[in-house]
């Protein structure tokens, strides 16, 4: 691609022409709904950019493979939908712990267990909190828009390999099957240095190296956490948050992804009725962007957050504000599609709650 150039794609097309655009040139994926359209599109499409596709026996297998190419300095990338992201979090783990670099992107679906193919917001816990044994965070970006999904897929591999650190792209059912127009970019030319300090490439000359998260000797792994958190603590500054109607707003409304667009429109309707509401929508969850929640509580603001589960990431909202306000909260079922108009008297009501 020479150009930028506009296609009318859904939203799991647009993970994958963004890995592409990135300059992913390993997937590794195994097929479950709704995020099958990801690996089908890239059984060809990465194999004409002159990379490997390859569907693994399983999703362990995957996210194992995908480590294997993360440690050779390789932009690569897995995708699945919630209980198939389950079955990779023990290689997410050892891929967290040794510092290797990878792309991992979730459709989510209703749970728990095997639930069903439809649109859910159930795995927020497990992508911000690590999923996998230990301590250690994946960066986490939540589009809300079939262009945030090609966006923020292509900063997920600069990422990667800015923090030597797994990248989870989180979206939902909604969001991977609806269609929208899209601007595409120019692939990115990835320096051939990318990674040489300590990527696996064979010997040669220079000293060996060792990628691992196995620790043993005495104090070891604590000073490997110790680095990790740092680390951790430095991804503070790639916190982005959409801030909509706030300005004047009485009401803050916390909510992500698909169910931030939907709100969006539940806010523009009320805003016509004279009622001062505005959406906050974090679109990276982690880091969170609890700096910016805060200002607004202590401007005196109030807060309802929705999810489309039983009630996840307002615990990361009533931790930002904590001292300050308190925030409501309102679930859709999983196994429920909701509309903005579910969202009117929820937000009506929070609206007139006492702070």
């Amino acid at each position: 691609m020479a150009k930028n150039k506009r296609v009318f794609i859904k939203g799991n097309e647009a993970v994958a022409y963004g890995a592409l655009a990135a300059g992913c040139r390993c997937f590794f994926g195994y097929p479950i709904t709704p995020q099958n359209d990801i690996p089908e599109f890239m059984s060809k499409a990465i194999v004409d950019a002159g990379g490997e596709f390859v569907q693994a026996e399983s999703e362990v297998a995957a996210a194992n493979m995908l480590l294997g190419a993360g440690a050779c300095g390789i932009r690569a990338m897995t995708s699945s939908s919630s209980p198939g992201v389950s079955l990779k979090q023990e290689a997410i783990s050892y891929m967290a712990g040794s510092e290797i670099p990878a792309v991992i992107v979730n459709m989510n679906r209703g749970g728990p267990g095997l639930g069903d193919i439809g649109p859910s917001q159930g795995d927020y816990y497990q992508s911000t909190r690590g999923g996998g044994h230990g301590d250690y965070r994946t960066l986490v970006l939540a589009p809300g828009t079939v262009q945030e999904a090609y966006d923020l897929t292509v900063k997920a591999f600069d990422l990667a390999f800015k923090y030597r650190n797994p990248v989870l792209v989180l979206g939902d059912a909604i969001l991977g099957q609806m269609k929208e127009p899209v601007t595409l970019t120019p692939t990115a030319k990835v320096p051939a240095s990318e990674g040489k300090a300590w990527r696996l490439e064979g010997k040669g000359k220079r000293k060996p190296r060792i990628i691992k998260s196995l620790f043993l000797e005495d104090g070891a792994l604590a000073a490997q956490n110790r680095h990790l958190e740092a680390k951790y603590a430095s991804m503070a500054g790639e916190v982005a948050c959409e801030q909509f109607q706030l300005k004047d707003a009485d009401l803050v409304v916390v909510a992500y992804g698909s169910i931030g667009r939907i709100a969006k429109t539940a806010i523009r309707k009320l805003r016509a009725k004279g009622k001062k509401v505005g959406l906050f929508r974090p679109i990276t969850l982690y880091p969170f962007p609890d700096a910016a929640l805060a200002k607004l509580a202590k401007a005196g603001k109030k807060f309802l957050t929705i999810e489309h589960n039983l009630g996840q990431m307002v615990d990361d909202v009533r931790l930002a504000i904590r001292g300050l306000a308190d925030s409501a909260f309102f679930g859709v079922y999983p196994g429920d599609m909701p509309a903005p108009e579910d969202f009117e008297e929820p937000i009506v009501k929070a609206l007139r709650r006492k702070a």
